[in-house]
C-alpha cells in the first residue's frame, strides 16, 4: 500500500509517501533526496527502489526536503543543516506509525541526501542500518566553485533555482566524515565508478570513517544517480540485500 502523508517541520509542511508491506509492523527506512532532487528522484529512482524494498517487508518512507518537490518553504532558504532537521522529523514520524518496528530502522540517503544521512547516523541512537548512494563527503570543496559565483548577491540562480548564501556559509559547520564515526551499526556505501559530479573518492572516505561494519560497492561505469537500467538495479539490489539482512527480516 502507498499512502500521501505530511508533517510539519518546524512550522512548515513536509509532504511525503509511505509504502506499506503486507506484514506489519514492518522495519523501516527513510530516503533521503540529494540537492534539487525530489523523492521520486530522477528517472524515478526513488519510486523504483522504495517499491521494490516494500515488496520485500520494509516500511518506506520518501519525502520532499523544505522548498523540494512539494513541501512548503523556499529552495533558497535550504542549508544542510535545515535538511538534517528534517531528516530528523521524517525519522521520526515513521518510527511512531503503528505499522513500524521502531527497533528496526534504517535511513539512505543520494548525493547530497547522503551527507545528511550520514550526518543523522551520527546522532541518532536508534538507527540499525545506513545506507549511502553517492554520498557527498566533503561538501565545502564540494560546492566550493558555487561559493565563488556569488560575488555581492545574496541568492545565487543555479540552473533556475534559487541557491541562498546561507547554503554556503553553512557549510563551514558541516562535518559529515567526522559525525558518521559516531554510528556503530552496519553500513553500505554503494557509487558509480564513473560518478562525474562527486569523486568515487568520497566513497572511500565514508568507508574509512564508518570502519570495519561497511561495506563499499563500487558500480561499474555507472554515473552519479546509476542512470541505466542495469545501474540501477544494481544499486537497489544490492542496498536490499544488505537492508533485510541488517533489519533482520525474513527471519
Amino acid at each position: 500500500m502507498e499512502m500521501q502523508v505530511a508533517f510539519p517541520s518546524e512550522g512548515e509542511m513536509i509532504f511525503g509517501v509511505l509504502h506499506l508491506p503486507e506484514q506489519v509492523p514492518a522495519p523501516g527506512l527513510v530516503m533521503c533526496h540529494g540537492s534539487t532532487g525530489h523523492k521520486a528522484e530522477t528517472h524515478r529512482l526513488f519510486v523504483n527502489a522504495a517499491r521494490d524494498f516494500c515488496e520485500h517487508g520494509l516500511a518506506v518512507l520518501r519525502f520532499d526536503f523544505r522548498g523540494s518537490g512539494d513541501s512548503a518553504g523556499e529552495f533558497r532558504e535550504m542549508t544542510v543543516s535545515r535538511e538534517i532537521i528534517d531528516a530528523q522529523v521524517a525519522f521520526d514520524f515513521l518510527a511512531s506509525r503503528s505499522e513500524v518496528d521502531a527497533k528496526r530502522l534504517a535511513v539512505l540517503g543520494l548525493s547530497l541526501g547522503g551527507c545528511v544521512a550520514a550526518c543523522l547516523a551520527g546522532r541518532e541512537e536508534r538507527l540499525r542500518a545506513l545506507v549511502l548512494w553517492a554520498a557527498v563527503a566533503h561538501p565545502r570543496s564540494q560546492f566550493q566553485e558555487r561559493a565563488a559565483a556569488f560575488g555581492e548577491a545574496d541568492v545565487l540562480d543555479y540552473q533556475g533555482w534559487g541557491l541562498g548564501r546561507g547554503f554556503m556559509e553553512d557549510m563551514r559547520n558541516l562535518h559529515p566524515l567526522e559525525e558518521v564515526k559516531n554510528y556503530r551499526g552496519p553500513s553500505l556505501v554503494v557509487h558509480g565508478s564513473r560518478d562525474e559530479s562527486v569523486s568515487p573518492s568520497d566513497a572511500s572516505d565514508y568507508r574509512i570513517a564508518l570502519g570495519g561494519g561497511c561495506r563499499l560497492v563500487s558500480i561499474r561505469g555507472a554515473d552519479h544517480v546509476f542512470s541505466s537500467l542495469a545501474w540501477k538495479s544494481e544499486a537497489i539490489g544490492e542496498s536490499r540485500r544488505f537492508l533485510l539482512e541488517a533489519l533482520q527480516v525474513g527471519g
